[in-house]
């Protein structure tokens, strides 16, 4: 083997491992010996739907708990009451109907123009209303939190390797015993889920940190789990469409293969092979 063709075989293999390594950390392997704990998701399979009831308190938990510094960016209120939503009611069509949806956009305030005095002002927010920003921009969200950039969430569980699972356990892996090895500066708490097991955000959760309106215990594990599944949704609204028409599309090419068969069979029976 020359030497070009060792150095670059060489180059390939620190690039597998390296390549490796970043993506055990961010399934949950990031230090320790913390295992990743795989849960059964109602969303996942082809025929997976997302559990309401446990959608509906995991936005109760956003609203109460990340939401102080995470933003959903890329949803509107009025998504909350789409057909596949958590808060979907079939007789209001129209989300912007919906009194769920108009209580949940009239507990935010959004900011708006005046539209006499062109003045910028706060307003309760309406269906139609994207859910605003937590911060005036990156900046200010560094400054209060220590120096990190709390991430938007909607999109969370589709941006990370692991999925929901990821998101699962990063909020309950807290009390996860800290390696000898692991050095935290102010600011930093452990937590094994993360790249380096260092993480600037502090642990979200305590039990019965809300109070469900159904009932539901508030353990941490409740909390993490509903939250991962109303973040899992927000992810990918149209999940439950998106399969139903799958499914109607294999049935359609399944009964169409049949049909051809037959034909084919019928067409070419006088035919020697």
């Amino acid at each position: 083997m020359t030497l070009n063709m060792k150095t670059a075989f060489m180059v390939g293999v620190t690039t597998l491992v390296a390549a490796a390594s970043t993506l055990a950390y961010a399934a949950g392997g990031g230090t320790g010996d913390y295992k990743m704990e795989h849960k059964h998701w109602h969303f996942n399979g082809a025929f997976g739907t997302y559990d309401k009831a446990a959608a509906q308190r995991g936005y109760q938990v956003y609203r109460e708990v990340c939401s102080s510094c995470h933003q959903l960016k890329h949803l509107s209120f009025r998504h909350l009451g789409d057909k596949g939503a958590p808060f979907y009611d079939e007789d209001y069509k129209n989300p912007n109907d919906n009194p769920y949806v108009k209580n949940f956009a009239a507990d935010w305030q959004v900011e708006d123009i005046d539209s006499e005095t062109g003045d910028v002002i706060d307003r309760p927010g309406v269906p139609a209303d994207a859910f605003p920003a937590i911060y005036p921009n990156d900046a200010a969200a560094r400054a209060g939190n220590g120096g990190g950039l709390p991430p938007d969430l909607s999109l969370i569980v589709a941006a990370r390797n692991g999925g929901a699972d990821y998101v699962y356990n990063l909020l309950t892996a807290y009390n996860t015993k800290k390696p000898d090895d692991v050095e935290l500066t102010a600011g930093l708490y452990y937590n094994p889920v993360m790249d380096g097991g260092k993480i600037s955000m502090a642990p979200p959760l305590n039990d019965e940190g809300v109070e469900y309106a159904d009932g539901t215990i508030a353990t941490v594990e409740q909390m993490a789990s509903d939250v991962t599944e109303f973040l899992a949704w927000s992810a990918d609204p149209k999940l439950e469409q998106r399969k139903a028409a799958g499914l109607m599309t294999m049935l359609y090419l399944s009964i169409l293969a049949i049909l051809l068969w037959f034909s084919y069979k019928r067409v070419w029976k006088d035919v020697e092979h």
